[in-house]
């Protein structure tokens, strides 16, 4: 048969085509870059042209609207079907009927009928980096299109050859729905008329000598349960109840407000073990979850990465669906419902966000269109040696673009408040975790890496531009300048900044016998001296209570009680510490095992009333007491704020601190970190009058000895420490005291910038069932005659706050008390009292404990390893 030019001639005995034989070649193989501009209707000379590729078809029709249906040819015998409707002048709405050989019919609209779902400017935008809802056009998106329902895919694949979207809906046949690329942007779109959320599906990446491979939707909202891949058609639909919260969070000011975040990975927090030990869901966690964080007191949770990923062992830090909450809780409407009833409850969310790195899982975003897309080329720049992991390309305009409208995704669309940027460190340094040779520097010859500079400035901009009053926290653990400044100052833009160096410090004084801390004092100071250098929370992580370093418990040193005592002694001193706070779950409960993220927290030892309820409820009233006492956080990121008592008293493990308001209120911190009671103990205070003991940790009701028994200190006119004020108390063994000054204006430049009071209003406060005084701290509903001031009660008598149980749990308390005390000095009783205007002198005890530390450290020194001495 003869064939008119411009027509191809097909196999077997299937009819010409009135389109181009490289084209039908390039559709059939799969790699066309406009399969639209073949299939579907199309004006020609002659009329409309209306082509099909149905492969496995017995017979296809077109049914034009108002018309009966029309048989189209077979022009190939891989299925391509045309129908040319003569005189037609103007395209019109039709379906097709497909006949199979098994007799099945499908009567469908076409997808090659719709027009693209991304205009020029997003294109435009998306080149240039700098499309913010990204994540609105890319991805899989439930739309009426010209009046027709379905769904709308578009993919950024720029060195693909084709790509298809696949799935049950089309028995996974790349064939069928064939996607068209947009211009120049790389982005690759189709319309799929009539389908329904719920289905899944991937895309098909064609490489001409290469074999297909899938992949899932880098935009997906929504994906399969771990190990299944593949990404589902999701069309949010959850309505938002927490308006007057994201009001009041625009205008926040996070930096004079109280911050105590509770650090929670969900899927080990709780589990139902008569479920096959299962994690609760996300509408499970969502009121159980509120219920503890209210009682006690925290500000904020903050969910270890909750993104879609694979490996659960990674804890969630190895992201491969970055726009999808992880399945394994819930679908992202039930996410949204935890993210809303928190805020309803008066508890703010933030998410661990992972922009360093990304697995290697061949259906993620590795080599995602056979080339490296999201990352380098160079494995000297693109992957990551300790994680395994590939590293984002920085450099990239698309990629860029992908993370940024990421973040402002979750602060936007899902409410969260704010994001904990991961590994902040590893994307500063091209270096990092590389040895000589295995690195690739800048551009200047030096190893910062400039285009993640770029990067993490940009999004934070973009970030507090689009959503103000969330919070950017860097998990930065090197000393990298700025991180918390704006880029005017060549900041990197962040809020907050992970103090890691205050973090490793601290643990390391307390996991040392009490008997050797004063060697290591500075562990303690050190942090004041750059402590207003960023804007810092002070995080006890995940990261301490995992790999064999021990719960916060066990890392502290010596027996039973005196890990408990430590333990509650460092929460009120971390408290009280400038800096905003952060608590892993589990901290609170006083945890003997270290976390696994296969288990749940040992909930059953709260039931121990002499030791992990006494650490709990203490980290109730330290919520509680630093949301109602100003110093404890409205001046945390200014020097202002703290003032040192006693800084240099290494001899007797004990510090002394002031925090200080805007308008002249203090607190003043005692702690003493030895083992032995330190009698007659005399500070500095900044004013004279009555300063009430508002926080004991040695007290009864946090399962302590109840040894000091009082609730205030009168202040002499005896200046000491270089306060005009002082007084004396006896300090029990590794325990923290919290006192509130009588004075208004401690300070003459306190308000020297005006009326600065931290806004508390975005947070909720307690329920009316939760309005109790806390353990030590006293109001004015307790009788003035009832106070007494620095002398002792009767024995066996407790706190006035401490209640019935305290009373009797004082005898045996006391004999507690009595006990440490005979097994940690027995010459500590000798102690002299020292004489006006000068600091104490040593005791006799102190003497002999200072020489034998002399002797053990020279010793030590000697033979290069540590000496149980006490």
């Amino acid at each position: 048969m003869s064939h008119k030019p411009g027509q191809t001639r097909t196999q077997g005995g299937a009819a010409p085509s009135t389109v181009r034989r490289a084209e039908v070649a390039r559709l059939l193989s799969l790699n066309s870059p406009d399969p639209h501009a073949v299939l579907g209707a199309h004006p020609t000379p002659r009329g409309v042209v209306v082509r099909a590729l149905r492969p496995e078809a017995a017979r296809v029709e077109a049914i034009v609207e108002g018309e009966g249906p029309r048989e189209m040819t077979r022009v190939h015998d891989a299925g391509l079907f045309e129908l040319l409707l003569e005189g037609r002048t103007r395209l019109f709405p039709y379906l097709l009927r497909v006949t199979y050989p098994d007799g099945n019919v499908f009567t469908l609209r076409d997808p090659y009928a719709f027009m693209p779902t991304l205009g020029s400017f997003d294109e435009h935008l998306f080149g240039e980096g700098r499309h913010w809802q990204l994540y609105e056009k890319l991805g899989a998106h439930v739309r009426d299109l010209g009046g027709v329902g379905g769904v709308s895919f578009a993919v950024w694949a720029p060195h693909a050859d084709g790509v298809s979207v696949v799935g049950d809906f089309n028995n996974w046949d790349g064939r069928l729905h064939q996607m068209r690329r947009l211009g120049v942007s790389g982005v690759w779109e189709i319309f799929v008329p009539d389908l329904r959320p719920g289905a899944i599906y991937k895309y098909e990446i064609h490489r001409r000598g290469s074999p297909a491979f899938l992949k899932a939707d880098p935009y997906a909202l929504y994906a399969e349960v771990p190990p299944a891949t593949s990404s589902i058609v999701f069309e949010p639909s959850y309505q938002f109840t927490d308006g007057e919260w994201m009001s009041r969070r625009a205008r926040a000011d996070h930096y004079r407000g109280p911050l105590t975040i509770y650090e929670v990975h969900l899927g080990s927090w709780r589990r139902i073990v008569e479920e096959g030990d299962r994690p609760l869901t996300y509408r499970e966690t969502a009121p159980a979850l509120a219920d503890y964080c209210e009682r006690l007191g925290f500000t904020h949770v903050e969910f270890l990465p909750l993104k879609g990923f694979p490996y659960g062992g990674s804890w969630g830090y190895q992201v491969a669906n970055y726009y999808a909450p992880t399945a394994r809780y819930g679908n992202p409407d039930d996410f949204r419902f935890l993210v809303d009833h928190l805020h309803r409850r008066g508890i703010g969310v933030i998410m661990d966000w992972v922009p360093a790195h990304f697995p290697k899982d061949a259906w993620a975003l590795g080599r995602f269109d056979g080339s490296a897309l999201y990352e380098h080329e160079d494995p000297r720049l693109g992957e990551h040696p300790d994680w395994g992991t590939f590293i984002f390309n920085y450099g990239r305009n698309e990629v860029r673009n992908f993370l940024i409208a990421n973040a402002v995704f979750w602060l936007k669309e899902c409410h969260v408040d704010g994001l904990r940027v991961d590994a902040v460190a590893s994307m500063l340094y091209l270096d990092y975790s590389r040895d000589a040779g295995r690195w690739v520097p800048n551009r200047y010859g030096g190893r910062e890496n400039l285009e993640a500079l770029d990067f993490l400035r940009e999004l934070n901009a973009v970030v507090h531009h689009e959503q103000p009053g969330v919070m950017m926290i860097a998990e930065e653990s090197t000393s990298w300048p700025l991180v918390t400044k704006g880029a005017d100052q060549g900041g990197l833009g962040f809020d907050f900044k992970w103090n890691m160096g205050w973090m490793h410090d601290t643990i390391e004084y307390f996991k040392r016998d009490p008997f050797v801390r004063r060697y290591f004092h500075n562990s303690l100071t050190f942090g004041l001296t750059y402590a207003w250098s960023e804007n810092y929370i002070l995080p006890f992580s995940h990261d301490e209570v995992v790999h064999m370093k021990g719960s916060m418990l066990d890392k502290m040193h010596g027996t039973r009680e005196q890990k408990f005592s430590t333990l509650r002694a460092l929460y009120a001193y971390m408290w009280a510490h400038p800096g905003k706070k952060l608590l892993f779950m589990g901290g609170e409960l006083a945890q003997w095992r270290e976390w696994s993220e296969t288990r749940s927290l040992d909930w059953h030892l709260l039931e121990d009333r002499d030791g992990h309820a006494g650490v709990n409820t203490l980290v109730r009233d330290l919520n509680r007491l630093l949301k109602k006492h100003t110093p404890l956080y409205e001046l945390d990121v200014e020097p202002r704020g703290f003032r040192w008592i006693d800084v240099d008293n290494a001899l007797e493990n004990v510090v002394a601190f002031m925090r200080l308001s805007s308008a002249g209120d203090a607190l003043v911190c005692v702690c003493n970190f030895s083992a032995v009671t330190r009698h007659s103990y005399r500070f500095g205070l900044p004013e004279k009058g009555t300063h009430r003991l508002v926080l004991n940790t040695d007290s009864s009701y946090y399962a302590g000895t109840n040894a000091l028994q009082i609730d205030s200190v009168e202040a002499e006119e005896r200046p000491w420490h270089n306060q005009p004020f002082s007084a004396a108390v006896d300090l029990p063994p590794l325990t923290t005291l919290w006192f509130v000054t009588p004075a208004k204006e401690v300070f003459q430049d306190a308000n020297e910038d005006g009326d600065h009071f931290a806004s508390t209003s975005h947070y909720a406060p307690p329920s009316e069932s939760e309005k109790t005084e806390t353990a030590t701290e006293l109001n004015s509903t307790a009788p003035a005659k009832a106070r007494k001031r620095a002398t002792r009660k009767k024995a066996g008598t407790p706190d006035a706050s401490a209640g019935d149980a305290a009373t009797k749990a004082a005898p045996r308390a006391k004999k507690a008390a009595a006990k440490t005390e005979k097994a940690a000095a027995k010459t500590e009783q000798g102690a002299e009292k020292a004489a006006p205007g000068e600091e104490k002198a040593e005791t006799k005890a102190d003497l002999s404990e200072r020489k034998s530390a002399a002797k053990f450290a020279k010793g030590a020194a000697k033979r290069g390893t540590r000496k149980k001495t006490e």
